[in-house]
C-alpha cells in the first residue's frame, strides 16, 4: 500500500505513470465515458483548513470514478476537539476506502498514514501540495513542453508550493528557479533532499532573490500567494518584504516567447500577479485549475491499484 504525501516519496517512472493514468481517464471524462474505476469506494475528506478547488474536485472526481466522498471538517469530527490523530485514522479507515487531508502541520498526515490501514492522500500541507504539482504537471504536457524541456521559474515565497516544485523537479529532472525575497528561501532540509535527486535526475535547481535571473528564458512562470491561510496577521509585512516580487509584464518579457504562466489560486490581483498577465494567461491558469480533477483521479486510482 502506498499513500501520497510528497512527491520525494515516488520515482521518476511512478510520476509519469501517475500522469498518464490521469491523461487517460480524463479523456475518457470528456468523451462522458465514466469507467467505475473505484465502484462504491468511500473517500474521507478531512479540512482543518478550508478549500474551494480541493473540495469540488476530490468530491466530484470520486463521484466520476463511481465512489463517494464524505467530507469531515476538523470542527465536526472529535479531531477538533483534541482526539488522537492515529485513533481518527484507525477509526476512519476501517470504514473507508481512501482519505484525503487538507491540514495545517505536515506532521498531521505523517500520523495519519502511519496508523491508516488505507492510502493517505496530502490535500495541501504546510510543507508540501503535490496533488497541485500533478496538475500543475499536466497542464504543461498539454501546453506542449515536453517534461526534459522544462525549464520553470518559481517566483514568490519559499513555501509549500516552492517545496513541491524543487520535488517535482528533482525528481523528473528538468531545470527550476526559484527566486524568494531574503529570509522568505525554502526549507533548508527541502532543498537539501531536492539537490540530492537532482545528482540522480540531473535537475538543474537555481536559488536566488532575483526575479529577473530566475525569469530570463524561462518556459514556465508561476508564482503563488504572498499571503497564505493563517498568515494574516503577518500580511501588511509581508506586502513589504515582497515589494518587487509581481510577475507583471515587464517581467514575463524577460522568459522565453510564448512562456506559460501558472497560478494555483486563488490569486491576487495586483500583489503576486498584474491583472494584465493573470488575463493574458487565463486559459492556462482556469486549465490547471480544471486539471486537479483529473490529476487527481489518476492518483486515487493508481493508489487504489497498489493496495
Amino acid at each position: 500500500m502506498r499513500h501520497f504525501l510528497t512527491l520525494n516519496d515516488f520515482s521518476k517512472d511512478e510520476i509519469i505513470e501517475i500522469l498518464n493514468l490521469a491523461f487517460e481517464i480524463k479523456k475518457e471524462a470528456k468523451a462522458r465515458n465514466f469507467k467505475p474505476y473505484l465502484k462504491d469506494q468511500k473517500l474521507a475528506m478531512i479540512f482543518e483548513k478550508s478549500s474551494t478547488r480541493t473540495r469540488v474536485s476530490f468530491d466530484v472526481g470520486m463521484n466520476e470514478l463511481g465512489g463517494h466522498a464524505l467530507f469531515l471538517s476538523s470542527r465536526d469530527i472529535q479531531l477538533g476537539r483534541g482526539e488522537p490523530i492515529k485513533d481518527t485514522a484507525r477509526v476512519i479507515s476501517r470504514m473507508c476506502d481512501l482519505i484525503m487531508a487538507r491540514v495545517n502541520r505536515h506532521e498531521t498526515l505523517i500520523e495519519l498514514a502511519e496508523f491508516s490501514r488505507v492510502p493517505v492522500i496530502n490535500g495541501l500541507s504546510d510543507k508540501f501540495h503535490p496533488v497541485q504539482l500533478m496538475a500543475d504537471l499536466m497542464t504543461i504536457v498539454e501546453c506542449g513542453i515536453k517534461t526534459p524541456k522544462i525549464k520553470a521559474a518559481y517566483v514568490g515565497d519559499g513555501n509549500n508550493m516552492a517545496h513541491s516544485w524543487l520535488m517535482l523537479a528533482s525528481k523528473l529532472g528538468f531545470e527550476l528557479r526559484v527566486a524568494t525575497p531574503v529570509g522568505y528561501e525554502a526549507d533548508p532540509q527541502i532543498l537539501a533532499q531536492a539537490q540530492e535527486n537532482a545528482k540522480i535526475s540531473g535537475a538543474k535547481i537555481l536559488i536566488t532573490n532575483d526575479i529577473k535571473e530566475a525569469v530570463r528564458g524561462a518556459n514556465v512562470v508561476t508564482t503563488d500567494t504572498w499571503v497564505s491561510m493563517g498568515q494574516e496577521a503577518e500580511k501588511e509585512q509581508r506586502i513589504r518584504d515582497f515589494a518587487g516580487f509581481c510577475v507583471d509584464e515587464n517581467l514575463m518579457a524577460l522568459a522565453k516567447k510564448n512562456a506559460i504562466f501558472l497560478h494555483c489560486l486563488p490569486a491576487y490581483r495586483g500583489y503576486e500577479v498584474s491583472g494584465a498577465v493573470f488575463e493574458a494567461h487565463a486559459d492556462e491558469i482556469f486549465a490547471e485549475a480544471e486539471n486537479r480533477l483529473h490529476a487527481q483521479k489518476g492518483v486515487m486510482v493508481w493508489l487504489d491499484q497498489k493496495r
